[in-house]
């Protein structure tokens, strides 16, 4: 039989675990949350670029090549670019941050010009 001292050193020592179990609870918790607003967040993201795609689809030229020598496809890289969105494969679909240069989106729409 353990004695009192023991009883109460278990019930301790248990609720110790349970706190820093609660704890991690809390932790995971928090960053569920926060992957979930991030997620939807992409979402809206996700669906703006889906969308301004086909516009940019629909009002640019059909001719495969422009006079500048970019493909339709380069042309839609390069004005969603200038919307302001990284079209590289780093950083694609996330917004350029005060519209600074990115070599490699650069590298993207205009390679072998």
């Amino acid at each position: 039989m353990l004695d009192k001292q023991e009883i109460y050193d278990q019930f301790k020592n248990l609720e110790g675990q349970l706190h820093a179990m609660l704890a991690q609870f809390a932790d995971l918790q928090g960053e569920m949350t926060q992957a979930l607003e991030q997620n939807a967040e992409l979402e809206i993201e996700n669906q703006h670029l889906r969308e301004l795609v086909r516009e940019l689809q629909r009002t640019l030229p059909e001719d495969p090549e422009t006079p500048q020598g970019l493909s339709k496809s380069r042309q839609i890289l390069e004005k969603l670019y200038e919307e302001g969105f990284h079209v590289c494969r780093e950083f694609y679909g996330t917004r350029r941050k005060q519209d600074e240069e990115c070599a490699f989106c650069l590298e993207v729409i205009y390679r072998d010009q």
